[in-house]
């Protein structure tokens, strides 16, 4: 399946919960990068045109263990997605190259 790149942001306001906030990227991500702000702080940046996430330390504080927790999740989530990428790339090239 295939289509064109978009943005996809939902937002879900229930009475007595807490506000929820999702984007889904199905565009191409211009940019993704890590920083260490003057102040100490990491961050990661994932960048489209039509949306950036960002991600830091639990309320913009020092580093806690469940920061740590999260950005080894996000580490072993992003080797999992690019090994997933380069296989299904590779699958795509081979039955590419059979075809002609």
């Amino acid at each position: 399946m295939t289509g064109r790149p978009y943005t996809h942001l939902s937002m879900s306001i229930d009475p007595g919960e807490r506000p929820r906030i999702g984007i889904s990227f199905y565009a191409s991500i211009t940019r993704a990068r890590a920083r260490v702000l003057e102040s100490g702080r990491p961050y990661l940046v994932l960048e489209s045109d039509e949306a950036d996430v960002t991600v830091s330390t639990t309320g913009a504080g020092p580093v806690t263990s469940q920061d740590l927790d999260i950005a080894r999740e996000i580490f072993n989530a992003a080797a999992r997605y690019l090994a997933d990428c380069e296989r299904m790339h590779a699958e795509h090239a081979q039955a590419s190259d059979s075809a002609a």
